[in-house]
């Protein structure tokens, strides 16, 4: 095996696994002890830092360094790579250049086969003017959340904050990514309850606070609190309002609009749809958005905010 491509090889085995003994690399490579102590010294030449073990099971591991070396993927990695490149790009982590300027980098590398791969591997973000976050914020907030230190930081609802009002005092627990913005989910010490802060509106200020203990999230589950919190729900998954109705219209033509609801055809003509919403007058307003007969609605939460609405859109109505 040439030289070059024999390193190759060698590199290749050491990112594979944390510890390789010597006389295994001789036996995979099929050259002597010496080559490969040899090649070794080639690697951390060009600056792969290579820890060795003496002793009857010492051997090689490949460490950190402190400047990045050439790296060696394999052909699924490097079109996992190209493709995580073109989605952080769209992430609206304020990445976008960087994440540009590696995907050139890695594409102009890759062998036509994989560029191919890569190239065939195109989607549309719905990100358009989503405000993005700082890399410096998302960098600063997990920071804090991993040393579990109280996050101090100002917080505009709407353009800049005010200087007159405090700092948000929260005790970090996890940074969520949904619907193209990013969240904090968050203890607020303040208010003594759970928070959830977008991550846009954030400007960390220095220092951290103290250390804490974590708390556990409502359920266990970070994702579920989330969506429950944004569905309206404060401590579990799921919409807090939940009917159904009957609609005299088609499964098919309910089905493309019905979003996370529940179509069931009744005949060729009619169908039920279950679905849900933060309150019973947002449920009954969100059925009539199909423009048809409805009848049956379950349960008497529901009738009543039919009520409702319809006194309200006779009220309207009457001027």
């Amino acid at each position: 095996m040439a030289t070059t491509s024999r390193l190759l090889a060698l590199l290749s085995l050491l990112q594979t696994r944390r510890d390789w003994p010597g006389r295994t690399l001789s036996d995979r490579l099929e050259i002597s002890p010496r080559t490969v102590r040899r090649d070794i010294e080639r690697l951390r030449e060009m600056g792969y830092r290579i820890g060795a073990s003496k002793g009857p099971d010492g051997g090689y591991r490949l460490d950190a360094g402190a400047e990045l070396p050439p790296l060696l993927f394999d052909d699924d990695q490097a079109v996992t790579i190209g493709v995580a490149l073109q989605a952080a790009a769209l992430s609206g982590a304020g990445l976008e250049e960087a994440a540009l300027r590696a995907l050139t980098t890695v594409r102009q590398v890759m062998p036509s086969r994989l560029r191919h791969r890569v190239d065939a591997v195109t989607f549309t973000s719905m990100t358009a003017g989503a405000p993005a976050v700082s890399p410096r914020v998302l960098i600063e907030v997990s920071a804090a959340i991993r040393a579990r230190e109280v996050l101090r930081f100002d917080y505009a609802f709407v353009g800049e904050q005010d200087a007159d009002l405090p700092a948000r005092r929260v005790e970090p627990h996890h940074l969520i990514s949904a619907a193209h913005l990013w969240y904090l989910v968050a203890w607020d010490l303040d208010r003594d309850d759970w928070r959830i802060f977008r991550a846009d509106r954030v400007t960390p200020r220095v220092p951290t606070g103290p250390r804490f203990t974590p708390r556990d999230v409502p359920g266990g589950d970070v994702r579920a609190f989330v969506s429950g919190r944004f569905q309206g729900s404060d401590h579990r998954s799921g919409w807090p309002c939940v009917g159904t109705v009957t609609l005299q219209l088609p499964a098919r033509d309910v089905i493309p609009f019905a979003g996370d609801g529940i179509v069931t055809p009744l005949d060729d003509d009619t169908c039920t749809l279950e679905a849900g919403a933060w309150s019973w007058i947002a449920l009954a307003a969100s059925f009539g958005r199909f423009d048809a007969a409805m009848s049956d609605a379950r349960p008497p939460e529901l009738a009543a905010a039919f009520a409702e609405l319809a006194e309200r859109y006779r009220s309207a109505s009457a001027g």
